[in-house]
């Protein structure tokens, strides 16, 4: 018997054994995906059944919709993914790269490249699955390959996610060469800046770049935009380090929301709140009881859309009753709520309800029959 050179089978032993934990998973996954295909085919309507499946996991609704979506698309499409993942040959993640690049095509098509992907899934990464599926996809779809290409070009966006300690993700889906381009001109001029400035990497270079562009709308100047921060007032004199709340994102410390607060572009909204529960009485200027002061006031107090998980902020959100005016609802602010108006048409769905709890707070009822 012969020994490799720094061989540790104790080492080896102890990533055998995490290896056998992932199969274990990867099957619990399995079985997991037939559940869920189950009950959205028996749980009502597809905004009812992603909802309600986001508040029993505590994730968000796009979450939700994308795990259905897979499930669904695993057990009634493409039966050898589903047979790799509930043998441990795969995870869901490699998994869902099969049912993203197939949703749009046909049941036929599909098919075929669910067989062409079944002996190329094992012990390959992602990005290497995608690009196989990918292939397939074109191989046995030119045409209706073409047509999706266009339609998705004429979906292009930018998208905003919020990151951890004062950071943020702003991305653009844009055809390839568009985007190929922007970063070609930005990593340019990226590069030109930093033969005179190496006080700053490329890479931050490459992103102070990007941001002026898209800030400076007039090409001149320092750019402005409006935006809410809640902040008490005695951290706003220097007095408190206690953290502030940017609407949209969650709490940002201290020193970054006095700097938010000198800068000469900024303006103020007067908040009033009760001392004792630190609850919002009154938002700017105006009586309480008049409609356009509630609205604000609710606003401010909310912050958010209301409904467990939904974090799109107050200001972008609909007003509304939670207890509706066909059962005698009152307008005030314990009756009153912010939501978002995915979230304020879900009461429409059969088998939700919700109950008031006072200043805003609910009781949501499923149709499953859990509360949240």
């Amino acid at each position: 018997m012969t020994t490799t050179l720094g061989f540790n089978p104790k080492a080896a032993r102890v990533l055998d054994a995490a290896f056998d934990e992932e199969v274990s998973l990867r099957r619990a996954q399995g079985r997991q995906v037939r559940a869920l295909a189950e009950f959205a085919a028996i749980g009502g309507s597809r905004r009812s059944v992603t909802e309600e499946v986001a508040l029993c996991f505590s994730v968000s609704r796009n979450q939700a919709a994308l795990l259905l979506e897979t499930s669904c698309a695993l057990v009634a499409r493409l039966p050898n993914t589903l047979a790799a993942l509930e043998k441990g040959d795969i995870d869901l993640y490699k998994a869902s790269k099969v049912t993203q690049l197939t949703r749009e095509v046909s049941d036929e098509v599909a098919a075929l490249v669910d067989a062409w992907m079944a002996g190329r899934l094992a012990g390959r990464d992602p990005s290497a699955i995608r690009g196989s599926v990918d292939y397939a996809v074109q191989k046995f779809d030119p045409d209706g390959y073409r047509d999706r290409a266009e339609t998705k070009r004429a979906l292009r966006h930018i998208a905003l996610k919020h990151e951890d300690e004062t950071m943020s993700t702003l991305s653009g889906f844009l055809p390839s060469e568009v985007a190929s381009s922007i970063y070609a001109s930005i990593s340019r001029a990226a590069q030109a800046r930093r033969a005179q400035d190496t006080s700053r990497t490329l890479d931050q270079h490459r992103a102070d770049i990007f941001a002026e562009r898209l800030l400076a709308e007039d090409g001149r100047g320092k750019p402005r935009a409006h935006i809410h921060v809640y902040v008490d007032f005695l951290t706003l004199a220097g007095v408190r380090e206690d953290p502030a709340v940017l609407a949209g994102y969650g709490p940002i410390p201290d020193w970054l929301v006095r700097e938010i607060a000198s800068d000469p572009g900024s303006t103020w909204s007067r908040l009033i709140t009760d001392p004792a529960t630190g609850q919002i009485l009154e938002a700017s200027a105006g009586t309480y009881r008049s409609p356009a002061s509630l609205a604000r006031l609710i606003r401010a107090r909310d912050r958010e859309c209301t409904h467990p998980g939904c974090h799109r902020p107050a200001e972008f959100s609909e007003i509304d009753h939670i207890t509706g005016w066909a059962r005698n609802g009152t307008t005030d602010h314990h009756n009153c709520h912010g939501s978002c108006k995915t979230h304020n048409l879900l009461k429409e769905e059969p088998g939700w309800s919700a109950e008031p709890t006072g200043n805003g707070g609910m009781t949501i009822t499923t149709p499953s029959g859990h509360t949240y």
